[in-house]
């Protein structure tokens, strides 16, 4: 009983100390952290962001209290070594927040943000998940960590990409780490993957009501960023288990959007490191979706790849996991294809 209670305990405990910073934050944020719209922004009046302080520090205070207060109030406990992997993927995020909040202010050149991220993940990659091999006996252990450090960097990106309209990372990241929190009491994730999955999913739950179209507040890459680092090591973990079908289903949507844009403007010459709308979801909204319609599909489809992700863990061989991924693609490849032509007036 007590393996279900604590992680529900800490997402409710993170969702909390989420919203009452986000109220306590937001007037600090306006003053001094203020996004004003420009031509190719998708809101039209100044909101601050910043955000992403609010839902981390939830999230972690939370994590953090279970941790050195949980075994005493009966909640399990986590083995030592798991509990200082958390540590360290916590230390990696937080350094990755002030890499953000720092290019939220001042923006800093690509290259050196680059630099700060590929460190980040790297610390992650070599400390926090030492002894993980997804293909051993394809690649040699250098090899492995180089594909591992590029992945982590792009999902990192990928993540501070898709969040470009109100509620979009709660439509993404909500479901995939409430379905990570349910592996790790379910035994197909580790425990303390399955602990950070529920203060996370908490702290963006008491992120999302100022988030809702439309937004009185934005993550700002301060959230964003290590958003996608600790959302890239639950899935690096879970694909550790042998669940690797189910950890490229999970963030499907998130993966194709951005991958198909980066390569389209990869093929157009286009500088990728500027700011832009050519995402699908943005395009979606010129093409006659309200912003709450694209997120409603997007929530709906990841609740749609949870099932399948989940069907991939009991179907055993690579041929039931390939059918499952497969299906998945083509669902993501159908909700790709509305938003990228005019919504259909019906009279």
């Amino acid at each position: 009983m007590d393996s279900f209670l604590a992680p529900l305990l800490i997402l409710i405990a993170a969702a909390a100390i989420s919203a009452v910073l986000c109220i306590a934050l937001r007037p600090l944020l306006t003053r001094y952290a203020l996004a004003r719209p420009n031509a190719r922004s998708s809101h039209s009046i100044p909101t601050p962001q910043g955000g992403g302080i609010a839902v981390l520090a939830g999230a972690f205070l939370a994590l953090g209290f279970s941790l050195l207060f949980g075994p005493g109030l009966l909640l399990s406990s986590l083995p030592a070594g798991a509990q200082n992997d958390l540590l360290l993927v916590g230390a990696a995020a937080i350094l990755l927040a002030i890499v953000g909040a720092w290019d939220d202010i001042r923006p800093l050149p690509a290259s050196l943000r680059l630099v700060l991220q590929a460190a980040c993940v790297g610390l992650v990659i070599v400390y926090a998940a030492p002894g993980l091999r997804l293909f051993p006996d394809l690649m040699p252990l250098a090899l492995e960590r180089a594909v591992a450090l590029l992945a982590g960097v792009w999902f990192v990106n990928l993540v501070n990409f898709m969040d470009g309209i109100d509620w979009i990372t709660i439509a993404g990241i909500v479901p995939l780490t409430g379905a990570l929190a349910l592996a790790g009491q379910a035994g197909a994730l580790d425990l303390g993957s399955g602990w950070l999955a529920a203060a996370l999913c908490g702290g963006l739950i008491g992120f999302a009501p100022f988030n809702k179209p439309r937004a009185r507040l934005f993550l700002g890459d301060v959230g964003s960023l290590p958003i996608g680092l600790l959302t890239a090591y639950l899935l690096y973990r879970l694909a550790g288990t042998g669940a690797f079908a189910a950890a490229l289903i999970l963030p499907l949507y998130h993966l194709c959007d951005a991958t198909l844009t980066l390569l389209r403007r990869l093929a157009r010459g286009e500088k990728i490191w500027e700011a832009h709308r050519s995402h699908l979801y943005q395009q979606a909204t010129t093409n006659g979706f309200s912003v709450l319609g694209v997120v409603t599909r997007i929530a709906m489809l990841n609740l749609i790849l949870i099932a399948l992700a989940a069907l991939s863990l009991r179907i055993p061989g690579l041929w039931g996991q390939l059918a499952c991924l497969a299906v998945a693609l083509l669902l993501t490849a159908a909700l790709l294809r509305s938003f990228a032509r005019p919504k259909a007036v019906h009279g």
